[in-house]
């Protein structure tokens, strides 16, 4: 949601606490979304709601 709105970068750091894993996890998530959705990488997404 945050790329969506036009972030260049999310922060998940506290995230890693509770879960060490989810760096990995979110690229995996983000990756997925790209694809299902047709799109090369994440500059393309990047503030497509503005």
């Amino acid at each position: 949601e945050f790329l969506l709105a036009g972030a260049t970068a999310v922060e998940i750091g506290t995230a890693n606490f509770v879960d060490p894993a989810i760096g990995p996890k979110v690229a995996r998530g983000i990756d997925r979304y790209l694809e299902r959705h047709g799109y090369g990488c994440v500059k393309d997404i990047v503030g497509i709601c503005e």
